[in-house]
Formats: C-alpha cells, structure tokens, sequence
C-alpha cells in the first residue's frame, strides 16, 4: 500500500486525486487530508477515506468533531507537521499559490516522494526546492500535465541528448482574440475555460497564459534546460500534452484526453502503470484535427512577461508570481480589468528588481515586497479605469 498525504484536498486537483486513489484502494491508503478553509468538503472527505490525520489550515475556524480514526488539528504547522510525516510515501502538493513552497521544501526535506501540482513552489523557489530535494533524498513527480507529459518522454533518455521541450497551452477561452478584443472582457468571462474544470486563480492564469509562463520556469527547474530550449505553442484540442526534441531531430510527444486523473495516477505509481479502466481511451480519429499556433505575445503579454521574469532568475521569478496573484484576485473582485493584470505584474517586477535568492527568507521578502507594491499598481490603475 502506498500511504498518501495531500495538501490542498479541496480544490480540484485534490478532489481528482481522491478520485483516483479511490478506484485502487488495493494499491493507496489516504492518511493525511489538508485544506486551507473549506471544512465542510474536507470533513466529508475525512468521512469517506477515513484519513487518521485532517488538517485545517486556517486556524480561525472551528474544527469538526473528530470523524472515525481521524483526528483533527488547525494552522499552518500542523500541515507542515502531515507534510513531514516519516510513515508518508507520497506527499500530493495541491495547494495554491506561493504557499505551496514551504510544504514542498518540508516534504522533500523529510525523504518524500513529492507529487507536485503546486507550480508556484518551483516558481518562487526554485533552486531551494532542488537543493531540498538534494539534502533529504526526496523526489519530485509533476502533476501539471505538461510536465507529466515531458517525464514520460524522456523516459530512457538522457537529458543531454535533449534539444528542446515544447509545452502546449489551450489557448484559455479568449483565444484568438487581440488587445483590443480583450480590453473589457470580464471574470465571468474569463472562468470558462474551453478544456479543463479548474479553481478561479488557475482558469484566470490560463486565460492570461500567465499558467504557461509558470511552466516555462518550472521546466527550467525540473529538468535543468536552459529558457532558450523551452518553448510554447497553442494546441486547442489539449490532446498532445507536451512535445521532446532530441538532438537527431527525433520528436516524442504524449498523447491523451484531458483529465488530470492520468498525471496524478502516474506520479502516485512513477515509474509504474496502473490499470485503470475508467480513463476515457484515446481515439486518434473522433480527435482528429490537432492544430497548433502561436502564441499572441501582444494579447497574452503575461507569456513573455513570465519568460523574461525566468530569465532574470534571482528573486524575480517569486515576483512575478506574487504579483500575478495580487492582480488576479484584483481582477476577480472587479476592481482592474482583464488588460490590467500584466501591467501589474510589469510594473511590481521593474519596481522590486532582482535580488538573489540565498534561502527561503529571501523568497518570503521578495514574495512580501511584491505584494505591497502590487497592490499600490492595482490601486492605481483600478482608479484610472
């Protein structure tokens, strides 16, 4: 049995994960749940799976009446305390946001298998997140079905004989639309993601492509690949996930419906395959045509932004994912427009600069720092508009 924690059990990709541990309870056992504030899902969740340990991150709230086996515990260390747990295998990270990088760094630092979905641990502290993993032999599997993609192709391969990585992005639901076009789209608008069933901050980085700017780093990080070999194209059928240039000029690519339950099924059992009948099988003719574009860097500039911000590396890469939070929640509440975003995150970067980045205080004030400045930029431009 491979005993499993998962931080971020609420949202979306915890509640697929759960999904999948749910047809294989021969092969997984949940023993650790974590939200950040939706107690009643997470206490449901206890219910069913029978965790024995639940955590509520927000020590605000009441705590249910303990469930079963289960017991309860609230606030930030007590998730880091599941995170560290010696009798874990595998730590799912689902959390959002830059919050996901000290259970990262806790987790590998404890030996762990990491299954990673929090993007923004590798963003914001990239070489921390590596040098953990390093320190305390743990291991990290990406959940992002890109990367799962990219680990998949480069099975048996060296990465020297890589060329290049090409991710894929849908496009998000404003694809084809130019600056103009987008200028007064809203929320609501921006949440419908053509392809994929996700949280608010995830669907509105997918419709900035700021989503794809984060994986163009975590790239960098994950596989050691410098900007100029990464690159992006917009493939609207997300049926191809990811592509592999050799240095021969051979191209792998990995092929698949969009569900999130596959990546999280092979990061659970890396480097094995489970059986799972339920996964819809591809049908390479009901998906047939698959069309590829560039990516509008005028409409979208939240791309470029994140690859400049990569490039920069030092601090500037937790900036721009702070900021990008910052301008996004402004957006959700109405309060700057959809245009808005990246002039945020462009003027939090030139305003906070480049830093280096020794440990993960330096990640935390650069990560603080942006987010003031963020706020007074958002501020600014909400009352222009």
């Amino acid at each position: 049995m491979i005993r499993v924690a998962i931080l971020g059990s609420t949202g979306s990709i915890g509640r697929s994960a759960l999904q999948v541990i749910s047809r294989h309870p021969d092969r997984f056992e949940v023993v650790g749940l974590a939200a950040n504030q939706n107690v009643d899902v997470l206490a449901a969740q206890a219910a069913t799976f029978g965790p024995e340990s639940a955590v509520l991150c927000d020590a605000t709230l009441d705590l249910p009446n303990g469930v079963g086996r289960t017991s309860w515990a609230s606030g930030r260390d007590a998730m880091l305390a599941l995170a560290a747990r010696p009798d874990i295998d595998v730590v799912l990270n689902a959390l959002v946001g830059a919050a996901g990088l000290e259970p990262t760094l806790i987790a590998l630092k404890a030996g762990h298998r990491l299954a990673l979905a929090n993007k923004e641990s590798l963003v914001a502290g990239g070489a921390l997140v590596l040098d953990a993993a390093r320190a305390g032999g743990g291991e990290i599997i990406p959940i992002d079905s890109e990367h799962s993609a990219i680990l998949q192709c480069l099975e048996g391969h060296a990465i020297e004989s890589v060329q290049r990585v090409v991710l894929t992005a849908s496009g998000g639901p404003f694809r084809g639309r130019n600056s103009q076009e987008l200028s007064n789209v809203g929320a609501a608008e921006a949440l419908q993601h053509p392809t994929w069933d996700m949280g608010a901050k995830i669907s509105i980085d997918s419709a900035t492509l700021a989503n794809k700017a984060l994986e163009v780093i975590e790239a960098h990080f994950l596989y050691g690949l410098d900007y100029d070999a990464i690159d992006a194209v917009v493939h609207p059928q997300s049926v191809i996930h990811s592509f592999v240039e050799f240095i021969d000029g051979s191209v792998l690519a990995q092929l698949g419906f969009p569900t999130m339950e596959l990546p999280i099924l092979y990061a659970l059992e890396y480097p094995n395959r489970v059986d799972d009948p339920t996964l819809r099988r591809y049908d390479p003719v009901r998906s047939s045509p698959l069309t590829f574009e560039e990516i509008d860097d005028e409409a979208f500039p939240m791309f470029s932004l994140g690859a400049e911000a990569g490039r920069r590396s030092g601090c500037t890469p937790a900036v721009y994912n702070a900021a990008n939070e910052i301008a996004v929640q402004w957006f959700l509440e109405d309060s700057i427009r959809f245009g808005d975003i990246a002039e945020v995150v462009r003027l939090t970067m030139d305003s906070v600069g480049t830093h280096a980045v020794h440990d993960i205080d330096d990640v935390i004030a650069a990560d603080a720092a942006a987010r003031v400045e963020a706020a007074q930029a958002a501020a600014r431009l909400g009352k222009q508009g």
